[in-house]
């Protein structure tokens, strides 16, 4: 262990301390494509922001009226019809334009919003289903969802938890991870949608960029970072099997990628421990970690391989409230390169 990793180990960050986070206030025009437009966060031009017009939205909906949340939960053709209308809508730009943010290393990232669209959560989840969906299936294809039996999880943050993750604990920051650490699908992509929110202080968003990673060397050209560990998650996963695969492997270029989560990652020595140990304190106090709020009706959606999430801790009230909806999955660039069940494949 270098004095870097030692002097790691010795230290102990509160979860509530986001004195290393900067805030992500403003963005700046890119490009106009006519139906929708792209920025990028002035603070980080990694992250892009991709508007499209009320009426691209309005005509996507009149055209899928008499489609219900049924039919896109039951049939997995209809989700490919409102990712191609949607393009279409968009003159066949959109689908590119999506592709090439989230295949990028030097981006991967991007906050998607509607222009004037306001959704209520109980009278318009299905306008915020079709909208995420549509441009999910865009760029790849949804796994199920262990938790929810769905192609989609919806869950909701609420002032008292009694859960067994940190997915829904208000009082607590979730850290720096990536998704899909505990399972047998690979997940190149994480969607992640507001629905409701009520009482909130807190509680951002939050990203880093493995690149901007002040020690991505240290710990990726690590021995024990290049080890095969333990991955399980707790009862509410719904998964009753443990994965194994190193916390480190490399895209097809050599660039380090990531697949970890410090809850679900299960060390088996005191030098496996201490190394995840100082891993997980080194990337909660980066100085390079983004902090953004999103509204309902936006999404925030990454690449899986180099970008972490994460959010802030929220202000404690008794009326809090923020309901969110997930979706993650595979490009259609790698529908056949799955890993597991026993070492990541280098794809």
């Amino acid at each position: 262990m270098n004095k870097r990793m030692e002097e790691l180990v010795k230290a102990y960050r509160p979860k509530d301390d986001s004195s290393n986070i900067k805030r992500v206030d403003a963005y700046q025009l890119l490009t106009s494509y006519g139906s929708f437009t792209v920025s990028e966060a002035k603070i980080s031009p990694r992250l892009k922001k991709v508007t499209l017009s009320r009426a691209a939205l309005d005509t996507l909906l009149s055209e899928s009226q008499k489609m219900s949340v049924i039919d896109l939960e039951y049939v997995a053709a209809y989700r490919f019809f409102l990712a191609e209308a949607l393009n279409r809508i968009c003159d066949g730009k959109l689908r590119d334009v999506l592709t090439g943010i989230l295949h990028d290393r030097q981006s991967g990232a991007l906050v998607f919003e509607v222009e004037g669209f306001e959704p209520d959560a109980d009278k318009d989840f299905d306008k915020m289903l079709k909208l995420s969906t549509a441009v999910s299936y865009l760029y790849g294809k949804s796994n199920l969802d262990s938790m929810s039996g769905k192609y989609y999880a919806r869950f909701a943050v609420e002032n008292t938890d009694a859960s067994d993750s940190f997915l829904r604990k208000f009082a607590e920051r979730m850290t720096l991870h990536n998704d899909g650490s505990y399972v047998k699908e690979l997940t190149d992509y994480v969607l992640m949608m507001k629905l409701a929110e009520r009482e909130v202080k807190g509680g951002y968003s939050l990203l880093l960029h493995l690149d901007d990673w002040e020690d991505l060397a240290l710990f990726s050209n690590h021995p024990i970072g290049n080890r095969s560990l333990k991955f399980s998650s707790p009862p509410s996963k719904g998964l009753s099997y443990s994965v194994h695969h190193p916390i480190f492997h490399q895209d097809r270029h050599g660039l380090p990628c990531m697949s970890y989560i410090d809850q679900f990652v299960k060390p088996a020595t005191t030098e496996e421990g201490l190394y995840v140990y100082a891993l997980s304190q080194s990337l909660e106090t980066s100085q390079s970690v983004l902090g953004f709020e999103l509204k309902v009706g936006m999404f925030v959606i990454c690449n899986n391989h180099f970008w972490l999430h994460g959010r802030d801790k929220f202000a404690e009230n008794t009326k809090l409230y923020r309901e969110l909806m997930r979706q993650r999955g595979i490009f259609f660039t790698n529908l056949y390169r799955q890993p597991y069940p026993d070492e990541l494949e280098r794809f």
